[in-house]
């Protein structure tokens, strides 16, 4: 049966006294600090000295470098980006893992991988939101929580969930609540998300947006009916509360016919191997190959295919709408 984690399931206790050590201040590793704080924790920053440091000094935290912060952190949780973890830690955290001390993950990939090895006198735990940085911070300033995904990997003292529930609670994850979900599954569904959903919507909003466009409707009406007016935004926040089947009601019968009678179209066998392909790439590490290749390479790749997006007729219509709008004054 699947486990799940509110408030009442978990106690600050086992964070009291205790140092708390974010490497990294980017988008989680900030939410989470200010949300740890706030929650009357004892949070330290580490960070290279660049823009995210001058933020969290900014913001009222002791900066040090992310070795130094690694050592003062009785639990030390790495927000950096997955793959410049490795290096990353090999460098500036391992030494600095005593006895006694708590490894905590934002993500599950570079334990997934096997990309890091740990002592075997730490605890190992994620904490893993599902959502963006600032929803994280807004979310716990609104009071209504988020979900996490939530695991021990390692559990040297007995004490692994206890901490890593308390982190659920301090972040204020458990305002909602926490999911049990391995350091396996967090990353594969993550990455399957990634690569055959996002895409899919991506493309499909692309070709539609392009379609329209070449057929001659407005440019500005196209790209608001589409996506841009948030009406999309809102059917998959209902889908969130109701189902994405349950909240076709929502919807004229006009609206439900068309989506309906059209959606064999897309439900193709071809569509359906690519994502068994997607996903049996993933669970193979050959991605995380592919994308460790790509950081040495100087990410070339990757920003030649953001170039192309951005320079697309799609990408050209998108600024050039947001911009008319902005002048409007409706933006």
């Amino acid at each position: 049966m699947t486990r799940i984690f509110k408030e009442s399931d978990a106690t600050l206790e086992p964070l009291q006294g205790k140092t708390i050590a974010i490497l990294g201040y980017g988008n989680q590793g900030s939410a989470q600090a200010l949300n740890m704080r706030d929650s009357g924790l004892s949070v330290i920053v580490g960070n290279v000295e660049d823009d995210y440091a001058a933020k969290a000094r900014k913001d009222g935290f002791a900066c040090y470098s992310i070795a130094e912060a690694a050592q003062r952190g009785d639990i030390v949780m790495l927000m950096l980006a997955d793959e410049i973890t490795p290096a990353v830690y090999n460098a500036d955290v391992r030494v600095a893992l005593t006895k006694d001390k708590t490894l905590s993950f934002a993500s599950g990939y570079c334990v997934c991988f096997n990309q890091i090895e740990f002592p075997k006198d730490i605890n190992v735990i994620m904490c893993a939101p599902r959502t963006m940085g600032d929803i994280v911070r807004e979310d716990f300033l609104g009071g209504r929580g988020f979900l996490s995904f939530v695991d021990v990997h390692q559990d040297f003292d007995g004490k692994a969930w206890d901490i890593t529930l308390a982190l659920a609670k301090a972040i204020g994850s458990l305002k909602m609540y926490a999911l049990h979900v391995t350091f396996k599954d967090e990353t594969e569904l993550d990455l399957l998300t990634e690569q055959a959903l996002v895409p899919a919507i991506v493309s499909a909003i692309k070709t539609t947006v392009e379609t329209a466009l070449k057929a001659g409707y407005p440019q500005v009406a196209t790209v608001l009916e589409l996506y841009l007016s948030g009406e999309m935004g809102d059917v998959l926040h209902a889908a969130a509360m109701r189902g994405l089947v349950g909240q076709t009601t929502m919807h004229s019968p006009t609206s439900r016919f068309g989506t309906h009678s059209r959606l064999p179209q897309f439900m193709t066998a071809e569509y359906a191997q690519t994502v068994q392909d997607i996903l049996t790439y993933v669970q193979s590490g050959a991605f995380a190959e592919e994308w460790s290749a790509e950081q040495t390479s100087g990410y070339k790749k990757f920003e030649a295919m953001q170039k192309e997006l951005r320079d697309s007729q799609f990408g050209q219509a998108e600024r050039a709408v947001i911009k008319e709008l902005e002048q409007a004054g409706v933006r």
